[in-house]
């Protein structure tokens, strides 16, 4: 959802993509983020060094899930918070702009910068560039940390049916941004990255927080742990909204099954 309401702030001139995100931020000057600009964090192609294991049971994955308000602090723990977690990533994987590295914190950190390059809350902007124009039936909602900071990464909550208007309103509207998402994006980076063991052998890329699957038809989509995607096919006007409550994070046998029942 992020990735919808960048583009189109970006469209509405709000947001500079090719700008570095320190011009918006400087308090993550000092982090690994240095140098990376928003495009970057958008197509999860920053260097930073980041194990998105979510079955970790110590290490940055924990300190994050506490900043963000998931996970209790546990004895003798300080109090944190999700913009002050981004004092300690400070070590670089790789350079800026090379391969696909999913980084949960890289959409919490646009979010930061959405908030700050527009003076508004993200709950706000989300509500009135994407939730009423899609004609949502129900109020969405978002989880914060200690301080309201937003966890854009993975905290928004929807029914199945509004999930799906989303997807309806990307079938409707023909921005440039939302072409953007199926023309452009390196599928070079994607085939070097960290997930593609997950869609063997499909061609694909990542732009703008959505997957493409190529082809004559190129199908977008997202993906959430446990289970969650939106699927749209904007030629053949095809709409697929899945929630689920599966057992593992990322199970690939699931994904396989579910790509195949989808291409």
């Amino acid at each position: 959802m992020l990735g919808l309401l960048a583009g189109i702030l970006a469209a509405r001139g709000d947001l500079q993509l090719d700008s570095p995100v320190t011009k918006v931020i400087p308090e993550v000057a000092a982090t690994a983020y240095q140098g990376a600009t928003l495009r970057q964090l958008l197509d999860m192609r920053a260097g930073v060094a980041f194990n998105e294991d979510y079955l970790a049971t110590s290490g940055p994955i924990i300190e994050y899930r506490k900043a963000t308000n998931w996970a209790p602090l546990g004895p003798g723990d300080s109090p944190s918070d999700l913009r002050s977690f981004y004092e300690n990533l400070r070590e670089k994987d790789g350079a800026h702009g090379g391969r696909f590295h999913y980084v949960s914190p890289n959409t919490d950190l646009l979010g930061w910068v959405i908030e700050r390059a527009t003076g508004e809350r993200y709950a706000d902007l989300m509500s009135e560039f994407l939730w009423k124009p899609v004609g949502a039936e129900r109020s969405a909602y978002i989880t914060v940390d200690r301080l309201g900071a937003p966890r854009c990464a993975g905290g928004m909550c929807a029914t199945a049916r509004d999930l799906a208007r989303v997807g309806q309103w990307l079938i409707n509207g023909n921005d440039e941004w939302v072409q953007d998402l199926e023309r452009n994006g390196d599928a070079a980076a994607w085939d070097a990255g960290s997930f593609v063991e997950y869609f063997p052998g499909l061609p694909m890329h990542y732009r703008g927080k959505w997957y493409v699957l190529h082809g004559d038809s190129p199908l977008l989509f997202g993906v959430g742990i446990h289970g969650q995607n939106l699927f749209v096919d904007r030629r053949n006007a095809i709409v697929i909204a899945k929630v689920s409550s599966q057992a593992l994070p990322l199970d690939a046998a699931r994904i396989a099954l579910t790509m195949r029942t989808v291409s």
